[in-house]
């Protein structure tokens, strides 16, 4: 059994559900207390999928030249891959942003049929029994503010979080709470935090993390819940180097201060070139719940099992007892990489 607990963030770029679900396992085992479901086909550059969602609504239309909301989707897998920019979208004249709604946006069949697969390995005995089934779902604010304009962006948010939700209710009615663990993907928030991205309407500060607090408490507390904090993986870079820890502890705090139910874990990540004291400091004034895990975004492909064991050694000396995972998914990666990142993933653990 390992000594460590490992979190795989959300997306592996494998053939299917199904063939996330063995590979983890098989590489893993008991290791993995949460299995999700690789966001294979439309979801596997993340938020990218979201933009035909949008696109396609009676109430937006192209701010500049149209384009297929579909080119969005898919790109080049592999070393350097990125995202692209498409025209943004507008609100039409005339439409009341409080009248909006939207119907299914995707995530709620996705993960239907992808528990059906874990359901049916779990009853096979190729699934651990007490593993849970992970859904990993971004913020709204994640496909908003980068495909949206900055001025319709906040109006279109309230009805936008809406749906987010009856997706959350939409898949428990499918999955059981005690099978089902829900992950918040905390992106474009840091974006907006480093003043990358237009704020938020008011105190923008206050506003991420008592959004933040909400999506979570949304979630019942028979379901496990956690949050993915990430700085990015676009072209397998950051969209700015974090400094320290500094910011992510200053967001879990105001979270944690806020939600008022259980938190089971909180993710962060460690930049590949960090195994130094000055990033882990802050951690010293992260104020966990004793009920919730750490897991330290500190294993990476470069360097395999010692740097990622130096970076564990520096981390260990401000916490302990933390879970290891990658920055972010697996997405982006070459397929022929995984089998060698989930091997590192179970040296590491130990």
């Amino acid at each position: 059994m390992a000594s460590r607990r490992v979190h795989l963030v959300g997306s592996v770029p494998l053939a299917d559900a199904g063939a996330v679900f063995e590979a983890a396992t098989e590489a893993l085992g008991g290791a993995v207390p949460r299995l999700p479901d690789g966001e294979t086909g439309a979801r596997r550059v993340w938020v990218n999928f979201q933009y035909g969602v949008l696109a396609r609504h009676p109430a937006l239309e192209f701010a500049g030249p149209a384009i297929d909301p579909d080119a969005v989707v898919y790109e080049p897998l592999g070393a350097g891959s990125d995202y692209p920019t498409p025209t943004r979208l507008k609100l039409k004249t005339g439409v009341d942003p409080d009248s909006l709604t939207f119907d299914s946006l995707g995530y709620r069949e996705a993960a239907i049929e992808s528990y059906a697969t874990f359901e049916r390995l779990k009853a096979a005995g190729r699934i651990m029994p007490e593993c849970r089934f992970l859904v990993a779902l971004p913020t709204p604010l994640a496909p908003l503010w980068p495909f949206v304009v900055s001025e319709d962006a906040p109006k279109v948010l309230p009805a936008y979080t809406r749906a987010f939700l009856a997706e959350v209710e939409a898949i428990r009615a499918a999955v059981p709470d005690d099978q089902l663990a829900i992950q918040w993907d905390v992106a474009v928030e840091f974006q907006i935090w480093e003043g990358l991205f237009p704020p938020l309407p008011g105190d923008s500060k206050a506003e991420i993390l008592d959004r933040l607090a909400a999506l979570g408490a949304a979630v019942p507390e028979a379901v496990e819940l956690g949050y993915h904090l990430c700085y990015g993986d676009r072209g397998h870079k950051h969209f700015i180097e974090p400094t320290d820890t500094g910011h992510m502890v200053e967001v879990a705090n105001g979270v944690f201060d806020r939600i008022g139910r259980r938190v089971d874990w909180l993710h962060l990540p460690v930049p590949r070139d960090r195994d130094d004291d000055a990033y882990f400091a802050p951690l010293g004034t992260l104020r966990l719940p004793k009920e919730t895990e750490l897991v330290l975004g500190l294993v990476h492909r470069t360097g395999g099992v010692a740097a990622t064991r130096r970076r564990m050694a520096a981390a260990e000396k401000v916490v302990q007892g933390f879970g290891i995972a990658t920055e972010c998914g697996f997405g982006r990666r070459d397929p022929s990489m995984i089998p060698e990142l989930l091997r590192i993933h179970a040296e590491a653990a130990g």
